[in-house]
C-alpha cells in the first residue's frame, strides 16, 4: 500500500493517522477534562446513572453519530463505520459510581462518588470518538466502532438491583450481561476499554492478564424470637446460625488452592430486631470470588454447604439466594500486545506495567467469554480504589493520554482494511456463543429453604 506524509494525496499510515488523532485529542483537552470533572461531581449509582447518560447522548449526537440510549435502563450506543467493511470495534466506558458517604465528592444526598474513577472512563471514550470519526481517520478504518457507555458495573445495590429484577426491568444485575441478553454485543466482534489505578507498581499504564469471577448471595436465617433474658431457651437464635455458618466457611478456607485465588467476604446487613429478644431474621450478603469457573462454581458449593450447617447447627431455617455475578475476566494476548506498544510510545516502556491476575471481579469478564477483548488499566489515581481517599490528580494521564491509548489502539485494529483486528476476531474460539452464555447464567440463579 502507498505510504505518504498525511493530507498529501497519498494514502496515510497508520503512525499518521495517529498523529492526526492525537492533534485532535490534544486540541478538545481542556473540554474532556472537564466532562470528567462534570461526572464527578454528579455521581450515580448503578441503573440510576440518567443525568450522565444523558451527557453522553449529547456528547456522541454532536459528533455526528446518532446515539441509542435507554439501553439497560439508561446504557449508551453510538456507532460509526469506517470506508470499507471488516470486525466491529466496541470502545466501552463504564457510566456509574459506588457508595463511599465520606469521599470528597460524594453526593450529599446518595452518598454515590467515583471511588474508582468511572468519570475518566466516560470522558476516555469521548475522547476517542472524537478522534475516530473525524473524516481524516475514519475515511481509512474498516469495519465498525461502537461507542458503549455502558451501566451498572459496581455489582453493589444487589436488594435494589434484585427489585429491579424482580419487576421485570432487567434479568441480570450488571450492565454488560445485560446488554448482552439484550443483542447489544450480537454485532460486536472485539471489545476493549481503559481503567483508571492507584497503584504505583503498576506504573503509568499496565496490562494485565485475568481477574476474579464472582457470583452474589443474599441469605436469610430464620429461628424464632423469645425473651432473651427471660426465656431464650424457648427462641432459635438465627444469629447464632450466621456466626456459625461464617465459621463453617471460615474452616474451608485452607481447602482453597492459592492458584484458584477464593475470595468469600460476607456481612451481616440485619442482626436482630432489639437486644432484649432472641433474633429469629438475619441477613447477610455475600460474594463467591474465584479465578476459574471450576474454582467457582466449587467454592460457591462449599459456602451453601456452610449455610445449611450453620442453620442446623441451632435448629434454624435458611434462605439462599444465588445470583449471577461476573465471569473470570481473560484477556487477549495479541490485543494487549497492540496496546502496550501504544502505551510505551505514549509513556515509555519504563512505565509500562504488567499484573498477571487481580482478586476483584468486572462484567468485561462476561464479554470475554464471548469475544477477544482487553481491560488495561492507565494511572492518574491515588488513595485506595473503592475508598474515601481515591481521587484523580492527573487528568492529562487518565483521560488525555487514556483517549489516545484507545485511538491509536482502535488504529491498529481497523487500518490497512483491518488486517490486525479481521486476524484477532477469527483466531480466538469463542468459549461461549450467546445462547450458551444466557442458559449458563440462568442455570446459575437460584433459590432455596433449607429447614433443619
Amino acid at each position: 500500500m502507498i505510504r505518504g506524509r498525511f493530507g498529501d494525496c497519498l494514502m496515510p499510515s497508520k503512525e499518521d493517522l495517529k498523529r492526526r488523532a492525537a492533534e485532535i485529542i490534544d486540541a478538545k483537552a481542556d473540554e474532556l477534562t472537564a466532562v470528567a470533572k462534570t461526572i464527578l461531581k454528579n455521581p450515580e449509582p448503578g441503573f440510576r446513572e440518567l443525568k450522565t447518560a444523558k451527557l453522553v447522548a449529547e456528547q456522541f449526537a454532536a459528533l455526528g453519530m446518532q446515539p441509542r440510549s435507554g439501553l439497560a435502563v439508561t446504557g449508551v450506543r453510538a456507532d460509526a463505520s469506517g470506508t470499507s467493511p471488516g470486525p466491529t470495534l466496541a470502545i466501552l466506558g463504564e457510566l456509574d459510581s459506588l457508595i463511599v458517604s465520606d469521599h470528597p465528592y460524594a453526593d450529599p444526598d446518595t452518598n454515590a462518588a467515583h471511588a474508582c474513577g468511572h468519570h475518566c472512563q466516560i470522558a476516555m471514550i469521548l475522547g476517542a470518538a472524537t478522534a475516530l470519526t473525524n473524516s481524516n481517520v475514519l475515511d481509512h478504518l474498516a469495519g465498525r466502532l461502537a461507542f458503549m457507555a455502558v451501566p451498572a458495573e459496581e455489582y453493589i445495590e444487589i436488594e435494589y438491583r434484585d427489585g429491579l429484577r424482580r419487576d421485570g426491568k432487567i434479568e441480570f444485575l450488571g450492565g454488560k450481561p445485560e446488554l448482552v441478553r439484550l443483542g447489544e454485543f450480537d454485532d460486536v466482534h472485539l471489545a476493549m476499554m481503559l481503567h483508571t489505578t492507584s497503584n504505583p507498581a503498576e506504573k503509568l499504564m499496565c496490562i494485565s492478564n485475568t481477574n476474579n469471577g464472582t457470583v452474589a448471595k443474599r441469605i436469610q436465617f430464620i429461628g424464632k424470637a423469645s425473651h432473651a433474658g427471660g426465656a431464650p431457651h424457648l427462641g432459635i437464635n438465627a444469629l447464632n446460625a450466621a456466626m456459625m455458618a461464617m465459621t463453617a466457611i471460615n474452616f474451608n478456607r485452607e481447602t482453597f488452592r492459592d492458584e484458584d485465588s477464593i475470595r468469600v467476604h460476607p456481612i451481616i446487613t440485619k442482626g436482630g430486631e432489639a437486644v432484649s429478644a432472641v433474633p429469629a431474621d438475619v441477613r447477610m450478603e455475600t460474594f463467591v470470588r474465584g479465578r476459574s469457573l471450576e474454582a467457582l462454581m466449587d467454592a460457591n458449593t462449599k459456602v451453601d454447604q456452610a449455610l445449611r450447617a450453620g442453620a442446623m447447627a441451632v435448629g434454624a431455617q435458611v434462605k439462599i439466594q444465588t445470583i449471577p455475578g461476573y465471569m473470570p475476566l481473560k484477556q487477549n494476548k495479541a490485543m494487549a500486545e497492540i496496546f502496550r506498544v501504544n502505551a510505551a510510545e505514549l509513556v515509555g516502556e519504563e512505565n509500562v506495567g504488567y499484573v498477571d491476575h487481580r482478586g476483584g471481579s468486572t462484567d468485561m469478564g462476561d464479554i470475554s467469554r464471548l469475544m477477544p477483548v482487553i481491560h488495561p488499566y492507565i494511572g492518574g489515581a491515588t488513595g485506595l480504589g473503592h475508598g474515601a481517599t481515591y481521587v484523580i490528580e492527573d487528568y492529562s494521564l487518565a483521560v488525555i493520554k487514556g483517549a489516545k491509548a484507545l485511538a491509536n489502539t482502535a488504529i491498529d485494529l481497523l487500518a490497512d482494511d483491518a488486517s490486525h483486528g479481521n486476524s484477532i476476531a477469527g483466531g480466538q474460539r469463542p468459549d461461549m456463543s450467546t445462547p450458551e452464555y444466557l442458559k449458563f447464567m440462568r442455570g446459575l440463579a437460584s433459590e432455596e429453604t433449607f429447614k433443619s
